[in-house]
């Protein structure tokens, strides 16, 4: 039993890792955030559909639910757009570390979607992880317009998880991904035939390396990160994987100065300011699973 806990436990972190390294992924494929995000889209909904036809998933569900999945699909869309636009606007580091604040938006959206109190202390935490955005903010204002895209990616996640949620009481976490991921597929190539500059051979012609980058984007960090954490989900309690996902900003950054050290060269009030937000959303996962341990 303990061998087995501790496989499932370094199951998990590989797949914070897994998480952290989508940043990596990011900075190495050259075509453009919104391109990028469509190859991964579609390239994981052929995955999802590949599994989900081996599982024999049943995939009927009414039209109002195909209808809000398609809301939260376009959220999903525009937070990885925001999220890859971050990193080509600023670096790595800025971006995870903007990520990172989504856990205090959640703390403000769960309360609206579950119609519950909010909690002192999160408000205490939402002020503390301002003052580290502003330390980071003061210190790299080059980079203004990627914090702003990675403040924006962060709220637009925490938005269609507390979402996803919601949506996991009426239908299983397979059938709610496939129809946002297509459902952003969609979104997205609208947006592209009518805004863009369309579907032209340019548009597919990328190259060999970003090919395979895209194909690692959408196959394992993308199909099997999430067919993987289900499972994770099931021997390993919801506590621990979400504070374990709390350090995918640590693996992203790490990562990022032993592959970049001269793009991801920060100043110290940069780490400063990193370390003061990653620590808050840590400490913030923490105390809320004690309050939940003092309920039952």
């Amino acid at each position: 039993m303990p061998n087995a806990k501790l496989k499932n436990q370094l199951h998990l972190h590989f797949l914070v890792f897994i998480a952290g390294f989508t940043a990596i992924l990011g900075e190495l494929i050259s075509i453009n955030a919104i391109s990028l995000v469509w190859y991964r889209m579609i390239l994981a909904s052929l995955l999802m559909f590949i599994y989900i036809k081996f599982r024999k998933v049943n995939l009927k569900i009414s039209l109002q639910s195909v209808f809000r999945l398609s809301i939260a699909g376009v959220l999903i869309a525009l937070h990885w757009i925001t999220f890859f636009g971050a990193i080509n606007e600023s670096n790595i580091s800025i971006t995870l570390a903007m990520f990172s604040t989504g856990a205090f938006f959640a703390s403000f959206i769960e309360p609206l979607i579950y119609k519950r109190t909010i909690i002192w202390y999160e408000i205490l935490f939402g002020i503390v992880v301002i003052i580290g955005v502003f330390i980071i903010t003061q210190s790299e204002i080059k980079y203004l317009t990627g914090i702003m895209l990675g403040i924006i990616s962060a709220f637009l996640s925490s938005l269609f998880s507390v979402l996803n949620g919601h949506f996991l009481k009426q239908h299983t976490a397979t059938v709610i991904s496939f129809y946002e991921f297509l459902s952003g597929v969609l979104f997205i190539s609208l947006y592209i035939m009518f805004f863009g500059e369309g579907f032209s051979s340019g548009f597919f012609a990328i190259s060999l390396s970003d090919f395979k980058y895209l194909f690692i984007l959408a196959s394992i960090c993308t199909a099997y990160a999430f067919i993987a954490s289900v499972h994770i989900m099931k021997v390993i309690s919801p506590y621990t994987v979400v504070l374990s996902y709390n350090l995918e900003p640590v693996y992203g950054i790490i990562m990022a100065i032993i592959l970049f050290p001269e793009k991801e060269k920060m100043s110290q009030n940069f780490y400063y300011g990193a370390f003061v937000i990653i620590s808050v959303v840590i400490l913030n996962a923490v105390l809320k699973h004690r309050r939940k341990l003092k309920k039952k």
